[in-house]
C-alpha cells in the first residue's frame, strides 16, 4: 500500500482504479485516505482495539468524507480518536451502539408498548401518546435518547409553553417517566433525566362556564355541523383540505358520530376520556347505567339521564366501542377537529371539551341541588366524601341528572323561558 503525505493536491491528483485501493498518511501512523471504484474518497484510520498488539484484529473505520473534511481537519480528528483508542476505547463499536441507540420517536413508543401498558391507566396512556407524538417528537422526536440534554427539554418546554403551559408541563412529565424505563433498561446512565430541574410553568386553576345564552349557541353549532355543516371560516386551513370533497363546496359536514359524541359529555359530565373509551360491555341501557371500568377515580357508575339514554340508543353497535372509528377496535383519539369548528362558529373558542363537564356541575348547582348529589353524578370520590355518596341511591341521582340536562337542552334548543 502506497504511503505518501496526504494534502489536498494529493488527494485531488487520486484517480480511481478497478479496485479499492488505500493511501496511508507518512505523518500520522493509521491514518489515510480510501479511493473507490466509482471514484469516491474518503478519510479512514486503522487500529487495533484493546491492548493492540498483532493478534488483536485491525479495524478499519471511516472518519470522513473527502470534500466535507478538509486534509488537515481530517488529520486531526484521526489524531484525536487514535489517542482515544490508546487510553482504551474503541471508536468503531462506539459509532455502532450510538447508530443502535434509538431516538426519543422510536423508545417512547417502546414506552408505551412495553411499560405503561403495564402500569398506567388507558387513559394516561392515551395522554401520554399524544404528550409526545404532538408535542414533544415535533421537537426533539430525532435526538437518540443518549443525546438529549437538559437544554433541549428547556427549549421544548418554552415552545409549546408558548400555546399551553398545561401541555408543556404535561409533556415534561411525560419525557422524565421514558427516562425512568430508559435508565431501568440501562440504556442511559443511572440518573440520567435531562427534564430534571426543569422548572415548570405557574398553573392557574381555570373555571369555565357555560352561560345559557352561551348554550343556545352551542347547540345551535351542534345541529349545523351534522346536516348543512359548519361555514369554512370557522375551520382551520388544516381543516378545510382534509375535509374538502368539492372544490366550491364551502361548508364541512360532521358526522352524527362525532356530534353525538360531543352531546353526551354535555349531557352526563363525564371527562373526555371516560366517553371516547367507552366500551358496549361498560353501557347497561336497560337499568340506565354507565359501568365505567377505568375512569380517573377508578371504577365507577354514571347514572343516564333520557337525553343520555336517547343518544345511546341511537347509537350503532359498531365493534367494541361506542363511539368507534373507521379502526374497531380502537377507539377515537379526540374531538379536536368538530370541537374547533363548532366552537368557533359558536363564538366559544375560549372554551374546552372539559368545560362541558364544569358547565353541567354549574348547572346543577345554580339549580339548588346539593353538592353531594352534583359530587355523585360527576364521579368526585376524594376520600373525606367517598362514604357520604354511597348511600345515595340511583333515584335522586337520575332525577338531579335529567333535571340537569333537560335545563341545558332547552337552552341549546332556545326554548328556555
Amino acid at each position: 500500500m502506497p504511503v505518501a503525505k496526504i494534502t489536498k493536491k494529493l488527494v485531488d491528483s487520486l484517480k480511481s482504479a478497478e479496485k479499492q485501493y488505500l493511501v496511508h498518511d507518512q505523518l500520522l501512523k493509521g491514518f489515510g485516505v480510501r479511493v473507490t471504484p466509482n471514484g469516491h474518497k474518503a478519510f479512514f484510520i486503522d487500529y487495533r482495539p484493546g491492548e493492540g498488539g498483532r493478534k488483536v484484529l485491525k479495524k478499519r473505520m471511516v472518519i470522513g468524507v473527502v470534500g466535507k473534511l478538509t486534509c488537515d481537519q481530517a488529520r486531526n480528528l484521526a489524531r484525536e480518536k487514535l489517542a482515544a483508542v490508546q487510553l482504551g476505547e474503541d471508536p468503531a463499536a462506539d459509532r455502532e451502539k450510538k447508530r443502535q441507540t434509538l431516538n426519543l420517536r422510536e423508545f417512547g413508543k417502546r414506552y408505551l408498548d412495553e411499560e405503561a401498558v403495564r402500569r398506567l391507566k388507558s387513559s394516561t396512556i392515551c395522554n401520554y401518546e399524544i404528550n409526545l407524538r404532538r408535542h414533544a417528537n415535533p421537537h426533539i422526536g430525532h435526538l437518540k435518547i443518549t443525546e438529549i440534554a437538559r437544554t433541549d427539554i428547556i427549549q421544548m418546554h418554552n415552545a409549546i409553553g408558548e400555546k399551553s403551559p398545561i401541555t408543556a408541563n404535561r409533556t415534561v412529565e411525560t419525557i422524565s417517566a421514558v427516562f425512568r424505563y430508559a435508565q431501568d433498561k440501562g440504556l442511559v446512565e443511572e440518573g440520567h433525566n435531562p427534564t430534571k430541574g426543569v422548572r415548570s410553568f405557574k398553573e392557574s386553576r381555570r373555571e369555565r362556564f357555560l352561560s345559557e345564552e352561551e348554550f343556545v349557541r352551542l347547540g345551535a353549532s351542534l345541529r349545523l355541523a351534522e346536516t348543512e355543516g359548519i361555514p369554512w371560516a370557522n375551520l382551520a386551513r388544516d381543516d378545510q383540505s382534509k375535509h374538502a370533497v368539492k372544490v366550491g363546496n364551502q361548508r364541512t359536514v360532521f358526522s352524527s358520530v362525532a356530534i353525538n359524541t360531543i352531546r353526551l359529555l354535555i349531557f352526563t359530565g363525564c371527562r373526555l376520556r371516560e366517553i371516547l373509551n367507552l366500551t358496549w360491555e361498560e353501557v347497561d341501557l336497560e337499568r340506565g347505567l354507565l359501568f365505567l371500568a377505568d375512569s380517573k377515580t377508578g371504577a365507577r357508575a354514571v347514572v343516564l339521564n333520557q337525553l343520555a339514554h336517547n343518544i345511546l340508543e341511537r347509537q350503532l353497535l359498531k365493534g367494541v366501542y361506542v363511539f368507534a372509528t373507521e379502526f374497531e377496535d380502537k377507539p377515537r383519539a379526540d374531538l379536536n377537529k368538530p370541537w374547533r369548528a363548532v366552537r368557533r362558529h359558536a363564538g366559544l373558542e375560549d372554551v374546552r371539551l372539559h368545560d362541558l363537564r364544569h358547565s353541567f356541575a354549574s348547572v346543577g348547582a345554580s339549580a339548588g341541588m346539593g353538592l353531594p348529589i352534583v359530587g355523585a353524578l360527576l364521579g368526585h370520590k376524594q376520600a373525606a366524601t367517598t362514604e357520604r355518596y354511597a348511600h345515595l341511591d340511583a333515584s335522586p341521582l337520575r332525577q338531579a341528572s335529567d333535571e340537569i340536562s333537560l335545563r341545558i337542552e332547552a337552552a341549546m334548543n332556545g326554548t328556555r323561558g
